[in-house]
């Protein structure tokens, strides 16, 4: 069967997102996931199941019940009109993009930056990154944003289109509504990543309960993350960057990091920018000693912000305009 639907839902909401971003409001898909993370920690905690097994519990309770409310809601507005439940898929692929909410949060950065005011500009900063930015420098400052930019760029946009398609496709070879199966998966995504943001820490608090969120976090972007050097390569070459350079520091210093999947992208934005990003951090819970990635470069300046979220916008465009053409052919091959 064909299902014109699934390309032009999720360009239609990478459309609307590039336009209008991701405001804040109670009722944000992403919030409620949010809300009922909180809740559920605190009954866990409640009843002393604060282990790996609670936090097993809990990542499959916030998994069953967000797919559950979805598929609930979305039978309702079917059996009302198909156009209501085509506009619930379209406002949830939307929420669960934060491409253009990314860029806007470091915009202030840079405005604080070039007005030589570090106190905004680390407040900024601060919305987006989870170190300490009270001792942060000029240079600390920006590398900090070029990182959540590189980092983000997976973490929001990336893996959330990636498993949309994955769904879709899968789900159409298997004779199963390809459309719903793609928002499904969206929404698994974005439940571990609140997980993983919420409660993935090691520490005494979290270890345990947040063990299963995080690895789950990890699992589903560990392909999006490896194919991130490729895609940002082509956003690279169209905006006058160095893809080769990008491509060689990433093949180096990819896996340097202690988390299997952040710094494939990093590593590639420090060699397709000539800089150097990672190195000593601290955090609340202290220094982290992180490798560079980029070694030998010079630090970024302000300039290299502005161009690495031209280079995401541009690899976005590469991303959503490749994902919609192999979900159009998946259609087209499914009716012969």
């Amino acid at each position: 069967m064909h299902h014109p639907e699934l390309p032009a839902i999720i360009f239609l909401a990478f459309v609307v997102d590039s336009l209008v971003g991701d405001p804040r409001y109670r009722w944000h898909p992403i919030r409620v996931i949010g809300n009922a993370v909180a809740y559920l920690v605190n009954v866990l905690k409640k009843f002393g199941f604060t282990g790996r097994g609670g936090g097993i519990l809990l990542a499959l309770t916030v998994t069953a019940i967000s797919i559950l409310f979805y598929l609930t809601l979305h039978l309702a507005l079917n059996y009302i009109h198909p156009a209501l439940s085509i506009t619930l898929d379209l406002f949830l692929c939307y929420s669960c993009i934060a491409l253009k909410d990314l860029s806007d949060h470091i915009k202030p950065v840079i405005a604080g930056l070039e007005n030589g005011d570090l106190t905004d500009a680390r407040a900024a900063v601060s919305m987006v990154v989870g170190r300490d930015v009270n001792r942060l420098d000029k240079t600390g400052i920006i590398r900090a944003a070029v990182e959540t930019l590189a980092e983000n760029f997976v973490d929001g946009f990336l893996s959330p289109l990636f498993w949309y398609v994955a769904g879709g496709v899968i789900a159409g070879l298997t004779g199963i509504f390809p459309l719903s199966a793609a928002v499904c998966m969206m929404i698994v995504f974005k439940v571990a990543s609140t997980l993983d943001s919420m409660v993935g820490y090691k520490n005494d608090e979290f270890s345990g309960i947040g063990w299963a969120g995080a690895r789950l976090d990890d699992l589903l972007n560990f392909i999006p993350a490896r194919l991130a050097p490729v895609i940002l390569s082509v956003g690279a070459a169209v905006t006058g960057l160095d893809p080769a350079g990008g491509l060689k520091v990433a093949m180096r210093d990819r896996l340097k990091h202690d988390s299997p999947n952040s710094a494939h992208a990093e590593s590639f934005v420090a060699g397709a920018l000539g800089i150097r990003l990672g190195g000593p951090t601290i955090y609340a819970e202290g220094l982290k000693k992180k490798p560079w990635l980029g070694e030998g470069n010079p630090d970024p300046e302000i300039k290299h912000i502005r161009k690495t979220i031209v280079m995401i916008h541009a690899s976005a465009w590469v991303s959503i305009i490749f994902s919609t053409l192999v979900l159009a052919v998946k259609n087209l091959m499914l009716n012969f």
